[in-house]
């Protein structure tokens, strides 16, 4: 079966795998509609934990199931289905314990293309179907159902964990397909005013598409001052971060509100080492600012939440999707587009 894997660190390239084995609650899947992530490019040139060989990369799909196992209860070969990214191990003990995302281990609710082989296949295993799976309401869209699995629960996870109040002034950091669907969110919450951070046209006319205020740019100057200039020097309310790099967490302390503020990360800081926190502007640790650090929601029923608020028309995640590849030899191609960001990408979509 013909895949596309990551090699070794920065070596990917398509070869022969084992076909995956169906399990009693699991499903065997044909991808129809993938896309390479930011995450992906992490995996294949950002270092960071060791890999197995030839690991199948991927982990945002739609796909076709083609087999079931005898225990599945709600799923039939031929439907189309959406994969989402992060797939829990519902049995795992740490589940009782609302540890949704590291039951078992750290991340351990990341497993397609991690610990599991990925989407990036002719064929691909989800070990249960029914917690997983989730069904796609027959008006949307493929590119509507392919940007839920990921970009749409993560940026919603950030404005989620932002403590967002009716009337809020929240900041936006990063504004690539995470970051346009956090402003999505903040809107949908109560944020009176967005102010989105970002440079590139294409992600600037789709931030107030979105619900952005207004998009502030490091072009302009200081991040910080430009945001406590529009604040009066209090702060934002909430600060999400959805983009950028070590400095990025320390602007998000200085430009959030005293005692009541709030930073949101779903960004991932890539390398080792240590994450700056600013003493002046944290309070020297007493500033009473609230930190969260997130990953995405996941499973089905996460999923569908997400499929239905597109159903219902308040939101339209395709406009993310501006460019089209299609066939799985096309997904490499596709990786190195989210790696270089072509001035008119956003999202790119691989039909297979």
């Amino acid at each position: 079966m013909r895949a596309f894997v990551l090699k070794e660190p920065g070596v990917v390239g398509y070869v022969d795998v084992p076909e995956p084995r169906l399990t009693p609650y699991g499903a065997i899947l044909r991808p129809v509609a993938v896309a390479p992530c930011s995450s992906d490019v992490h995996t294949v040139f950002g270092g960071g934990s060791r890999k197995a060989p030839n690991l199948v990369l991927g982990h945002e799909c739609v796909a076709e199931v083609l087999e079931v196992g005898e225990l599945v209860e709600e799923f039939r070969p031929g439907e189309i289905v959406a994969v989402p990214a992060i797939t829990p191990n519902w049995r795992d003990r740490g589940i009782q314990e609302h540890n949704f995302k590291h039951a078992s281990a750290p991340f351990s609710g990341h497993q397609l293309g991690r610990s599991q082989p990925g989407v990036f296949a002719e064929k691909f295993l989800i070990p249960d179907a029914d917690t997983t799976l989730a069904k796609i309401p027959a008006s949307l869209s493929l590119e509507q159902a392919l940007m839920c699995v990921d970009v749409v629960t993560t940026g919603f996870t950030g404005a989620e964990n932002a403590n967002i109040k009716f009337g809020d002034t929240v900041v936006v950091m990063g504004i690539g397909p995470i970051g346009l669907m956090a402003v999505a969110g903040a809107a949908h919450l109560g944020a009176a005013r967005i102010l989105a951070v970002g440079s590139r046209p294409v992600c600037v006319e789709c931030a107030y598409d979105f619900g952005a205020s207004e998009v502030l740019s490091y072009k302009n100057g200081d991040l910080v001052q430009q945001v406590m200039e529009r604040t009066d020097g209090l702060g934002a309310d909430s600060v999400i971060i959805c983009g950028g790099n070590d400095e990025t967490f320390a602007q998000a302390i200085d430009m959030v509100r005293y005692g009541i503020g709030t930073v949101s990360n779903v960004n991932y800081f890539g390398g080792t080492g240590n994450l700056p926190f600013p003493k002046f502007s944290g309070g020297r640790g007493m500033a009473g600012k609230t930190i969260h650090t997130e990953l995405a929601e996941g499973g089905r029923v996460r999923i569908e939440r997400m499929l239905s608020m597109v159903k219902y028309g308040r939101i339209h995640p395709e406009r993310l999707v501006t460019h089209h590849l299609t066939g799985l030899d096309k997904i490499e191609e596709a990786l190195y587009l989210m790696k270089e960001k072509p001035a008119d990408l956003i999202k790119v979509m691989v039909t297979i």
